[in-house]
């Protein structure tokens, strides 16, 4: 289940992630329009004035451009960084959808229809990650397309073990 009437929280992974690049980690962040305190997810606007998608899909085909799974997978996600979208929820569906298809996790994503007071602790993972707060997960290292110039690069976004590993996946994570 996915709370869309959470509170937006600024500076969360709700429109980041990071990828590996030439030049070593790279933050990617989807602009949002400006917010009011406690605005819910379900609200937030995407700042389309920046052309965001154009620079975020150059920077990943300049990033795993070489990588073993990139040709085999970005038909898949080259419409997100095409397509105009007005909310950030729509765009988040849409990126989760492609990364569970790719993954053959067979899930039904339910959507919230208000917001969620009280869920168990084993189920709520809203307030889980945060780019502020180091995490304590490590997965296993692997290959990565800039290894000869960089330490392996752990707690990165799922497109980096996707590109690298493709169906593989599951082994590093």
């Amino acid at each position: 289940m996915i709370d869309i009437y959470e509170n937006y929280i600024k500076q969360s992974y709700r429109n980041r992630t990071t990828i590996l690049s030439a030049n070593g980690k790279l933050a990617l962040a989807i602009p949002v329009k400006k917010l009011a305190n406690h605005t819910p997810m379900i609200d937030v606007k995407i700042e389309n004035d920046f052309k965001w998608q154009h620079q975020h899909w150059r920077s990943i085909k300049s990033a795993y451009g070489s990588s073993p799974y990139f040709l085999y997978y970005q038909d898949y996600f080259e419409p997100l960084y095409t397509k105009e979208y007005t909310h950030l929820v729509e765009w988040n569906v849409d990126m989760l959808t492609v990364c569970l298809k790719l993954m053959k996790v067979e899930k039904q994503l339910i959507l919230t229809k208000n917001y969620q007071t009280s869920l168990s602790a084993d189920l709520d993972f809203r307030n889980q990650m945060n780019p502020k707060i180091k995490s304590d997960f490590v997965g296993l290292p692997y290959l990565q397309v800039f290894t000869e110039k960089f330490p392996f690069e752990s707690n990165l976004g799922i497109l980096d073990v996707l590109f690298n590993h493709g169906p593989r996946w599951k082994e590093f994570i």
